[in-house]
């Protein structure tokens, strides 16, 4: 793994009574008439908050939300978020109507030792997204160190991820903390033999990842819409089915890479089919050499699964990114279930470590009750994804570097 300092390194430094801290957070939660929907961001990053208040530091929180243009934007205000925290820090949270200036100083200096103060969105600055050195700088100005509690936000070079730490001694939170380290057992230094599933609608969007995995895990399942293009690249018939026919080289260039690597591709045998695509649709199962041409692929059949079941219980490192067919709507949701059932209960016996994330595979884990058995599930999205790819994320290298 590497080196980054944590809040353990900046406990030993210094004592934090009074001093300022600020943190990153990513607190663009999902919110419907003021009222957040989804809690699960601020829920990860409380304990950070509550952990530094404890010990006397006064508390700053930066984050982003939403998309404003570089000036305010009434609809994108964090203030609606920062009383929404309050029940997850057990305390009142103070909030600033602007994220720099001598304004917010004076704010932040009246602040007693362990409270905390959610600072107005950083994009309402046009510096936060251009990685202004001007403006990292100014908020840099608020702190006396600074730490990144926000892997999710890990991926952007933006003022408040990576050009603050130019500024400032630098830690991860515990956050960050616990998803390096979990990122770090699935494929950085991982238990073998390691299993990767893929899933989602075009093979378009995974090149980078799929061409990262074949040369990083011993087995990879290619499942949803993806397995399709794969499947029709052998010369099979996939009726209806979502097919990227521009990528049957590119497919095909990824199964020559696997084998060079002595990485096992696996693709669906057997595929639940149906003329259509809604709740209750008559279906039924067909191997993937006999699927009619008037009918889709929506999910994977039983033969499949329990060739999965047989795999999982091989494996000692499960990577899980993307559903296995269209589990948004019953019947086809059951691969991807059972699938997720079987890590999950794995995972609970200690046979294996299971880490997953991207948006629709948080769900799906969520929808088939497994998530909270699996060892880590990454509520990252864009990060988690580019982390698989191989792509170096600037949020956490400034860490390293600093």
């Amino acid at each position: 793994m590497a080196s980054y300092k944590t809040l353990d390194d900046l406990f030993k430094a210094v004592s934090l009574r009074g001093m300022r801290i600020l943190i990153r957070a990513d607190l663009n939660v999902p919110m419907k008439d003021g009222v957040i929907t989804d809690t699960t961001r601020i829920e990860r990053v409380a304990p950070t908050f509550v952990e530094l208040a404890a010990r006397g530091a006064r508390v700053i929180v930066l984050s982003h939300f939403g998309r404003p243009k570089g000036a305010p934007e009434a609809a994108y205000s964090l203030e609606c978020v920062a009383k929404g925290m309050e029940p997850f820090v057990g305390q009142k949270v103070a909030f600033a109507h602007d994220c720099i200036g001598e304004d917010v100083n004076q704010t932040i200096k009246a602040l007693a030792p362990g409270q905390i103060i959610v600072l107005e969105n950083t994009r309402f600055h046009p510096g936060e997204e251009n990685n202004d050195p001007v403006f990292a700088e100014q908020l840099s100005q608020l702190g006396n160190a600074y730490v990144n509690d926000a892997f999710s936000c890990a991926h952007r070079a933006h003022a408040s991820t990576e050009g603050i730490t130019h500024f400032l001694p630098s830690y991860a939170g515990r956050a960050m903390e616990a998803e390096l380290a979990a990122l770090d057992k699935a494929l950085g230094n991982p238990t073998r033999p390691v299993m990767a599933i893929v899933g989602g609608a075009k093979v378009s969007t995974k090149i980078t990842l799929l061409g990262n995995l074949v040369k990083r895990v011993d087995v990879l399942v290619i499942g949803g819409g993806m397995a399709n293009t794969f499947l029709a690249a052998q010369g099979k018939k996939v009726g209806k089915s979502l097919c990227e026919r521009d990528f049957f080289d590119t497919a095909r260039h990824i199964q020559a890479n696997a084998r060079g690597a002595k990485c096992e591709i696996v693709l669906p045998t057997d595929v639940t089919v149906a003329a259509e695509f809604k709740a209750g649709a008559d279906c039924r199962t067909t191997s993937v050499d006999n699927v009619p041409d008037d009918m889709m692929i929506l999910d994977v059949g039983p033969a499949t699964l329990e060739d999965l079941g047989r795999r999982f219980s091989e494996a000692k490192t499960v990577l899980w990114n993307g559903p296995l067919g269209a589990f948004e709507i019953p019947p086809f949701d059951t691969g991807t279930t059972g699938a997720a059932r079987q890590v999950a209960a794995l995972t609970k016996q200690g046979k294996v470590i299971s880490v997953a994330g991207g948006g629709d595979t948080v769900s799906a884990l969520n929808q088939a009750g497994a998530a909270d058995d699996f060892t880590y599930v990454s509520a990252a999205g864009g990060a988690f994804l580019e982390w698989m790819e191989g792509i170096e994320l600037p949020g956490v290298a400034a860490l390293e570097r600093n």
